[in-house]
């Protein structure tokens, strides 16, 4: 158990976020850098209900202070109270829990702040900009649009084994290898952008690339502002 939560906790429960414990029942690595567990909800589905793309924040414990990071639902169960997570694993200790983790652990958890609002018109045409720490968000999307909807995703780094849902030829997967992101959306999207009346530009990577590539979106490529999602996923160290 995370002894206190330091001022991260005290915000959070000035805006009413809910506390829950949820339990490991399956620990599997699906490659060696990818990691999937599934956990009981501890009652979370029930009282907050599930929509596309839900996240939680999980408390791990760094050295003796508490450290949270927001992980997305994997097939959330409502009726069965269950749900699953995956872990892009690093050096870290959200990683270091979750490559440890086993039937029977648990961990504190704490909702606030996520929501989803479909797109108003629906995608035309969907562009996702992200990386193994958002695939789980990603997947939720494109299952949230509709496999109809056709989808262009650039995704950094290595992919081999990953649990895409993806449906081809519907959704092409542009494979980058890391460094390469931000160059090739700013090559390749604008002409994309010219035939597509309603799009929607879904970014999730690390913070500084998700701002870059979200002010040139908006700003250089006329993108309106619902009509983007952004939101970093993780800080390099």
């Amino acid at each position: 158990m995370v002894q206190g939560r330091g001022w991260e906790g005290a915000v959070l429960r000035l805006l009413r976020a809910k506390d829950f414990e949820f339990t490991v029942t399956r620990a599997e690595d699906v490659t060696p850098h990818y990691r999937r567990l599934r956990l009981t909800d501890g009652g979370m589905l029930a009282a907050t209900g599930v929509h596309p793309t839900m996240w939680v924040r999980l408390w791990f414990d760094n050295a003796g202070r508490p450290h949270q990071r927001a992980y997305t639902l994997v097939d959330p169960d409502p009726a069965a109270g269950t749900f699953g997570l995956e872990f892009a694993l690093h050096e870290g200790s959200a990683s270091d829990w979750a490559r440890a983790a086993k039937p029977g652990d648990t961990i504190e958890a704490t909702i606030q702040g996520t929501g989803f609002d479909r797109p108003d018109p629906d995608p035309s045409h969907l562009f996702v900009i992200g990386d193994p720490a958002s695939l789980p968000a990603i997947n939720s999307l494109l299952g949230a649009v509709g496999s109809a909807t056709p989808a262009t995703i650039w995704f950094e780094n290595a992919t081999e084994g990953l649990p895409f849902r993806t449906d081809p030829p519907r959704h092409e997967v542009r494979h980058l290898p890391r460094g390469q992101l931000t160059e090739r959306v700013r090559a390749e999207l604008p002409d994309l952008l010219k035939n597509t009346p309603d799009p929607y530009v879904w970014i999730t990577c690390d913070t500084a690339t998700t701002r870059g590539l979200s002010s040139y979106v908006r700003r250089e490529l006329g993108v309106r502002r619902e009509r983007v999602h952004a939101l970093g996923y993780w800080r390099p160290t």
